[in-house]
């Protein structure tokens, strides 16, 4: 069942630091030698239900223009000015690499006899699909990314095996876009089939049993010139007969009446009903159609109409459906509903299924369920940590899974009949590990886990608790060397999103490994707005509640400072996508309290988000400005909006990239130019620009060194911490 991916991506901080220099000045450039581009000011003013709102740098918003790619040449120029003189640069890209170079595996898929998994030897800049015939046979490369561009930014985004493993669709992305291209190949060969499926965004694929073709959603043909801007409406559903050109592909199901609708399909493993699950922008709400697949020119049929919860669908017995939602549950629940009780596609909202509890709602949050044999293997959150527990069909608690730790699970993927099951677990210091599990005996056994060049064993990690402004009690995640002394001095890394019911959960990556190698502290605050605790708490830091969620990460900032782990002259922020929002709304309101800020493709321009690709999907979480109340709420917190003469900002690296179409870089833009403008102190304020990338997903091994070299580079010289040189 589809899960439309919004904004997170995982943003990992910096590799360990050991043999660089410990004494680095906070400004390197004087003050004189950091000249910003002379950005032209328009006269662009808005009138927005009375008030007039100027909007200079609204040039900016067209990255096709001549003038915009002159701007960002000059401003790249003075970015890689600044941190190319930097001390320390070449050993930090040395440790850095060397961190980056380990082996990571996928956990695999069987489909038929044939096993599928993605491999990375560490340094590739994207990893290789492979098939094998066992776990420990030799593997073959069915299809390797670096081999289809010249600089690695062709990234494989999704791919599905048919059900005899005889053929894989897989998905491409070219240079960071949402945009995919779906293709076929058959497996034994390795060459691919002529069928080409494009401007597909928001889909994966769902075959039929037979594999004879597939089910996917796609929008129209942008008009050109606007493939990375334009708005995307009116998403259609189709099916693929294998072997024919895209446009003899049959039109499964359409809304012209309701233009913000999308469409998720998956066939049910035993083939009988294809589930359409339709979801609307960034609502945690869906609606449920079916259509028997087994009746020749079946109508699609509502099912779970109204848009009243989530719902997820989970697997099928026979026409017995079940779904994971949160209908009366906001920390969600197992459901099972009846195909046969989908309704007449002419009175839609007159459906009215009878909805059986399976398994009830519990204290902690369900993340995910799936049917394997007739049990569902169910991860719970509890406090922003993982808990796996199984349950009988008929909902009976039957056991706790035993894990290797506490941290993050994800996986128990597989088909209803699979003999077996895979999932990963990992923490801040333990890389994904891949442990597969026996159906038939329950029996548990170590499949994969990387060997990274860091001591696990040196680190510690504990959860803290604080209170917000209002008094609500926030969980806060802390990793650090054991034996850590609260000096008040220790360099912290404070990340956090705080939106979309996404949670934040523990997990390794280089880069915080790194940072905990060079001594630091690095801090994650699970805010409203996420989904550690369910509905009501994603619910509290949305739409004229946003605020609390602001509230929430300055809390945090205060709390470390308070108990002696950091000051804010050593304290710095990031976040990316809502989170490089939350950093520059929280560095316009607290500027004193941080030393250095790095906002991550950020969506800074809260007044008109709405205007570019899928941006209007955020106004469920947001509100809008052509709304009066909206209007006054989103003022208020808008970082371009809220920057002021005459106030010192924090150092500042803002990131964006060219090719991004999810927070389009005209957000960035506009923030750069205007906090360049206001600054009045010499902190720096820069941006750096990537280019043949996107949102995050998909970036090259190598772009990922880079851009951290410099961001860390960054840090050093604003933090003014001696880190540790110990390993």
């Amino acid at each position: 069942m589809l899960k439309i991916a919004v904004f997170l991506l995982p943003l990992p901080f910096l590799g360990g630091l050991t043999g660089i220099a410990q004494d680095i000045p906070r400004n390197p450039l004087e003050p004189s030698a950091l000249t910003y581009p002379d950005t032209r000011r328009g006269d662009v003013v808005d009138n927005y239900h009375g008030t007039d709102v100027a909007d200079p740098y609204r040039w900016l918003e067209d990255t096709e223009s001549q003038e915009t790619a002159e701007w960002i040449a000059a401003e790249n120029r003075v970015t890689r000015s600044y941190l190319d003189s930097l001390p320390g640069r070449d050993e930090l890209r040395q440790r850095l690499t060397e961190l980056w170079n380990y082996e990571r595996y996928s956990a695999p898929r069987r489909r038929g006899e044939t096993y599928f998994f993605t491999h990375n030897d560490g340094l590739q800049d994207q990893s290789v699909l492979y098939t094998a015939a066992s776990l420990e046979a030799e593997r073959r490369v069915l299809l390797d990314p670096n081999t289809l561009s010249s600089d690695g930014t062709v990234a494989l985004a999704g791919y599905a095996p048919s059900e005899d493993g005889r053929l894989l669709a897989y998905g491409l992305a070219d240079g960071g876009s949402d945009w995919r291209t779906w293709k076929v190949r058959d497996v034994a060969s390795g060459e691919d089939l002529p069928d080409t499926i494009s401007w597909v965004k928001f889909s994966g694929v769902s075959w039929l049993p037979d594999g004879s073709g597939f089910y996917y959603s796609r929008y129209d043909e942008p008009t050109p010139g606007e493939e990375l801007t334009g708005t995307n409406y009116d998403q259609k559903l189709y099916f693929h007969q294998l072997g024919t050109e895209q446009s003899a592909d049959r039109l499964v199901y359409k809304r012209p009446d309701e233009p913000k609708w999308g469409f998720g399909p998956t066939v049910t493993d035993d083939g009988r009903y294809l589930v359409i699950s339709v979801w609307k922008g960034t609502e945690p709400v869906t609606q449920i159609f079916v259509q028997d697949l087994q009746q020749p020119d079946s109508p699609v049929r509502p099912l779970l109409v109204g848009f009243d919860a989530e719902y997820e669908l989970v697997g099928s017995d026979g026409d017995r459906l079940f779904f994971q939602t949160d209908l009366d549950a906001p920390r969600r629940r197992i459901v099972a509903v009846s195909a046969n009780d989908a309704g007449d596609p002419a009175s839609e909202a007159e459906t009215r299924p009878t909805i059986t509890e399976v398994v009830p709602q519990t204290e902690n949050v369900l993340e995910s369920a799936n049917l394997l044999g007739d049990r569902f293997f169910t991860i719970y959150l509890k406090d922003a940590r993982s808990l796996a527990i199984i349950y009988t069909i008929a909902g009976a608690h039957e056991r706790d899974l035993e894990l290797p730790g506490v941290g993050t699970v994800h996986g128990f993927g597989g088909r209803r009949d699979a003999r077996e099951t895979f999932y990963t677990f990992t923490n801040y210091v333990t890389p994904p590990s891949i442990f597969r599990i026996d159906l038939e005996t329950d029996e548990q056994s170590l499949w994969r886990r990387p060997e990274v060049a860091i001591d696990s064993s040196a680190y510690e990690t504990q959860q803290v608790f604080y209170e917000s402004k209002d008094g609500t009690r926030i969980p806060m995640i802390l990793t650090h060397r054991k034996g850590l002394t609260r000096s008040g001095d220790n360099p912290t890394l404070l990340y956090a999103y705080g939106g979309f019911n996404i949670s934040l959960t523990p997990g390794f990556s280089p880069a915080v490994a790194g940072w905990l190698d060079a001594g630091g502290i690095y801090a994650v605050a699970n805010l409203r707005g996420g989904g550690e605790y369910g509905r009501d708490w994603h619910e509290s830091g949305m739409l004229d509640q946003k605020q609390n969620v602001f509230d929430d990460f300055i809390a945090a900032a205060e709390y470390l400072i308070a108990e002696k782990y950091t000051s804010s002259s050593h304290l710095g922020i990031r976040g990316g996508s809502n989170g490089g929002l939350l950093v520059g709304a929280v560095m316009t309101q607290r500027p004193e309290l941080f030393a250095a800020c790095l906002p991550a493709v950020g969506v800074m321009d809260m007044l008109r988000f709405h205007k570019f690709t899928i941006g209007w999907a955020w106004v469920s979480e947001y509100g809008s400005s052509d709304d009066p109340e909206h209007f006054k709420n989103l003022l208020a917190y808008s970082p371009l909006h809220n920057l002021r003469e005459g106030v010192c900002y924090p150092p500042t690296l803002i990131t964006t990239a060219d090719r991004d179409d999810r927070v389009v870089p005209g957000h960035s833009f506009k923030f750069a130019a205007a906090l360049q403008a206001v600054q009045s102190c010499d902190n720096p304020v820069l941006i750096r620009i990537e280019t043949r990338a996107g949102h995050g997903a998909g970036t090259p091994v190598s772009k990922s060194i880079d851009e951290y070299t410099d961001l860390w580079s960054f840090l050093l010289a604003n933090l003014r911490c001696p880190l540790s040189r110990r390993r």
